[in-house]
């Protein structure tokens, strides 16, 4: 009977983990409601941008993007996210594509302006910076370093 109480409450404990993880993991996901309000920014380009990625303002999460879709008049990407209520966006303030590091994923920066109106539910950040392509950036460099060098000409008088 001893035996059998033990591994009822070892069952109980691991079962209690694992919905704690789950519920966790539901909290992190793109599944939940976000909350707070909706704004939209377009960019030339956002490689590496997903759906469920963080908003941070100061490296501080404040929302998750929500969308992301070709705006067919100006093939701009169209990105629609979260930030969370009660905290006020400047209407000059700035949204760049940012890495979370060399093979980190990529989130959206806000970097609040000094205007005194506030962005509304819905509206439109204007001042936006795309994603930066580290291969395109890898490639500039080394085709750059490339003229002078390794030509096997003596240098001049």
């Amino acid at each position: 009977m001893q035996h059998n109480l033990v591994e009822t409450i070892l069952g109980a404990v691991v079962l209690a983990v694992a919905v704690a993880f789950f519920g966790w993991a539901y909290g992190q996901s793109t599944a939940g409601d976000p909350g707070g309000y909706e704004l939209v920014a377009r960019f030339e380009r956002i490689d590496g941008l997903e759906v469920g990625a963080d908003v941070k303002i100061a490296g501080i999460k404040v929302g998750r993007v929500l969308s992301q879709e070709v705006d067919p008049a100006t093939y701009r990407a169209k990105v629609r996210f979260s930030v969370k209520a009660g905290l006020e966006i400047p209407a000059d303030s700035t949204a760049a594509v940012a890495s979370a590091g060399l093979l980190g994923g990529k989130y959206l920066s806000l970097v609040p302006g000094g205007e005194d109106r506030m962005l509304k539910a819905g509206e439109e950040l204007t001042f936006t910076q795309s994603s930066v392509n580290l291969e395109d950036l890898i490639g500039r460099f080394i085709f750059s370093g490339q003229g002078g060098q390794g030509s096997g000409k003596a240098p001049g008088p």
